[in-house]
């Protein structure tokens, strides 16, 4: 949630900022409308109960001084009721500002490049050269129906599109590949959870999965649970409602974790392969620092997913996202785009986002400096998308016999 004080004190400011990311500039104005009128409520309010303590405290002396008291005692009884209904236009228009305040996205950081949409995101670094085959390379889709490892049509007769099932080599690729992420990301400091694969709605709400994209999350019928959409939600949300001491910071975690989408908005896209999935396996990094060391930590876990895919031999290109293209609680995204030869182009495999104090203020997590509260910053990513790490690897170490070549640090977890 984007500070409400922020936005008071600098509305022209905040507003701009918002705009480029495509909030409705008459959203925010019917925002600073209702603001301005809570602030006046609030202080009538104020004025109402400072005006019945005065009375009251002269109702006192005339009771002692034996003076008649009806016309007083009528003044602080219209003053009460007064007060109440005051009191119940503010419960109102607050819960109208956080039902609107926790539909804005996140102000993004003002060195973010502007832009409307992915078209206009920047590349920052190309790693690794694509390989040149002497034969036409397949999709991965075709590489593993050849190979026996991925079964598309029993996924489907399992659950229904946008499932599938791995076997054999397959299933075991998928196996190593999460155990190597973990063991990589612990090597780099990352502390390792087994977290619950379901959240219940107040941890979705920390996080900013709630309420807006609640359609594309699988409810559990009659329970306040959600099949999580991502490991983010549950490592950032360990902390939920705490006080932590600053010698703790910063605390880096990683998890795996089958993750659950709907994937609402995506019709017609990818429905071909493993690229987009109602259910896939996850390795993500997570960080909770101070703000003075959330940049710091920021490019710590872009490098750490980037040496990942480079240990593994996969050609991939860091890209700056613009305004545009900014998830919901992003203030910063750095995205890695692995090469499938398959298909000719970069795609996305790692996206890693600092939220600064933006989850941390719905989760109110919080760190002790000295003897003042301070709100955390946040940070998550990818490290990797299993999924589309195998995709990667079957079309990059594709040989023309069909095989494929397995990059040497997952041998160990494959023999």
């Amino acid at each position: 949630m984007i500070d409400i004080k922020l936005l008071q004190n600098n509305f022209d400011k905040v507003s701009e900022l918002l705009q480029r990311k495509k909030v409705d500039g008459a959203m925010l104005e019917t925002l600073k409308i209702k603001l301005a009128n809570a602030k006046v409520k609030r202080q009538e309010m104020e004025n109402c109960q400072a005006l019945q303590n005065s009375l009251s405290s002269e109702f006192g002396a005339y009771k002692r001084e034996n003076k008649d008291t009806t016309e007083l005692k009528n003044k602080i009884d219209n003053l009460k009721e007064q007060k109440a209904a005051l009191e119940n236009d503010v419960v109102v228009l607050e819960q109208e500002l956080d039902n609107i305040l926790l539909s804005i996205p996140n102000i993004p950081n003002e060195n973010v490049p502007i832009g409307a949409s992915e078209d206009e995101n920047i590349i920052l670094e190309k790693i690794g050269t694509p390989k040149t085959f002497d034969f036409e390379p397949k999709e991965h889709w075709e590489i593993g129906e050849n190979l026996g490892i991925i079964d598309f049509a029993r996924g489907v007769k399992l659950a229904k599109t946008r499932f599938s099932a791995l076997s054999g080599i397959g299933a075991r690729l998928e196996r190593a590949l999460i155990n190597y992420f973990l063991d990589f990301n612990r090597a780099r400091g990352f502390e390792e959870w087994y977290v619950p694969f379901m959240a219940n709605s107040n941890m979705l709400l920390g996080t900013g999965q709630l309420p807006k994209f609640e359609d594309d999350l699988f409810k559990i019928e009659g329970e306040d649970l959600y099949l999580i959409p991502t490991s983010e939600v549950q490592l950032t949300n360990l902390f939920n409602d705490e006080i932590l001491k600053s010698s703790q910071l910063p605390m880096l975690l990683t998890s795996y974790t089958p993750c659950f989408r709907k994937e609402a908005g995506s019709a017609g896209r990818d429905t071909r392969g493993m690229i987009r999935q109602h259910q896939f396996d996850k390795v993500e990094l997570v960080a909770i620092t101070t703000p003075e060391q959330s940049n710091e930590i920021f490019m710590k876990m872009v490098d750490c997913a980037s040496d990942l895919l480079t240990s593994l031999e996969l050609p991939h290109q860091k890209v700056q996202l613009c305004t545009g293209d900014l998830g919901f609680g992003a203030a910063v995204t750095i995205d890695l785009e692995v090469w499938l030869p398959g298909q000719g182009k970069y795609r996305e495999i790692s996206s890693i986002s600092n939220t600064n104090d933006f989850q941390a203020r719905r989760a109110k997590i919080r760190y002790k400096d000295d003897k003042k509260n301070i709100l955390c910053h946040t940070l998550n990513g990818s490290s990797l998308a299993v999924g589309r790490t195998l995709v990667a690897i079957l079309e990059n170490h594709q040989q023309s016999d069909g095989t494929i070549k397995i990059p040497k640090v997952l041998e160990k977890y494959l023999s």
